[in-house]
C-alpha cells in the first residue's frame, strides 16, 4: 500500500486470500455480491468511516468462465452468454460509478478508473469476433463518457478514466496468450504499476480519458 493512504478498500466477491492476510495493517477486505443493496452498503460503510476517497479502481469484468467463450462469429451469439457478460462489464460497474456520485460531491481530489479494453474502441475495430466482450467495453465506454458529464457539475473535483491495461497474465486472458507478441504479456504488478503512475497525474477536467498502460490515448 502507497504510504500516502490511510486505508485501502478491497472488494470482491469472495473472501480475502489467505497470501494477503498479512499483507497490510491498512488493508481492508470487503465481500459483496454486486446488487445494488450491498454496493450502496458498501460506500456509506466506507464513507461513513471518516474516509476521503482518493482514488477507486473498478476491475469487475468477464470474457469467458465455464458456460460462456468470445464468439468468434455471428452464428455463436446467444442471449443468455450476451446478458451475462453485459452485467458484469457494465451494468456491475455502472452501479459502483453511480452510487458513488452521491459520496464524492465535496470530494477535493479524486480519480475514479475503469478496466476496459481496447476492443471496445469502435473505430480501432478490424478484427471483429468476440461480440458480446466488444460491445460491452464499447457500451461500458459510452456509460462512463455520459457519466463524466453529469460528475463534472455534481462532482467537479472527481476524474473518470476508462483504462486499457493491455494483456495482463490473469485466468482471463490465460486461453489465449499464444498469440500475444514476446514481451506484450503484462504481470499484474506491472500493470498496477503504470495505472498508479498514471492515476498520480490525472486531473480533474469534466472529461473521460481513454487511455492505454502506456499512457497512450485510444480512439473511441
Amino acid at each position: 500500500c502507497d504510504s500516502a493512504y490511510a486505508r485501502v478498500f478491497a472488494v470482491s466477491r469472495g473472501p480475502q486470500p489467505a497470501e494477503l492476510a498479512s499483507l497490510d495493517s491498512r488493508l481492508q477486505w470487503l465481500t459483496s455480491d454486486y446488487s445494488e443493496t450491498s454496493v450502496t452498503g458498501i460506500c456509506e460503510q466506507i464513507t461513513q468511516g471518516g474516509f476521503d476517497l482518493r482514488r477507486v479502481i473498478i476491475c469487475n469484468g468477464i470474457l469467458h468462465n465455464q458456460r460462456l467463450t468470445p464468439e468468434k462469429s455471428l452464428d455463436k451469439v446467444n442471449r443468455e452468454a450476451m446478458h451475462e457478460v453485459f452485467d458484469a462489464n457494465v451494468v456491475v460497474p455502472a452501479l459502483w460509478v453511480s452510487t458513488l456520485l452521491g459520496h464524492l460531491r465535496k470530494s477535493a481530489s479524486c480519480v475514479i478508473a475503469v478496466l476496459s479494453a481496447r476492443v471496445g474502441s469502435i473505430s480501432d475495430n478490424r478484427l471483429g469476433g468476440w461480440y458480446s466482450y466488444r460491445s460491452s467495453k464499447a457500451a461500458l465506454n459510452m456509460f462512463l463518457k455520459t457519466a463524466s458529464i453529469e460528475y463534472a457539475r455534481r462532482a467537479p473535483q472527481v476524474k473518470l478514466v476508462a483504462f486499457h491495461p493491455g494483456t495482463t497474465d490473469t485466468a482471463l486472458s490465460q486461453p489465449f496468450q499464444r498469440g500475444v507478441p514476446e514481451g506484450k504479456l503484462f504481470s499484474p504488478a506491472f500493470v498496477a504499476e503504470r495505472l498508479n503512475l498514471q492515476l498520480e497525474t490525472m486531473q480533474p477536467d469534466g472529461e473521460l480519458t481513454f487511455v492505454d498502460w502506456d499512457a497512450r490515448p485510444i480512439p473511441w
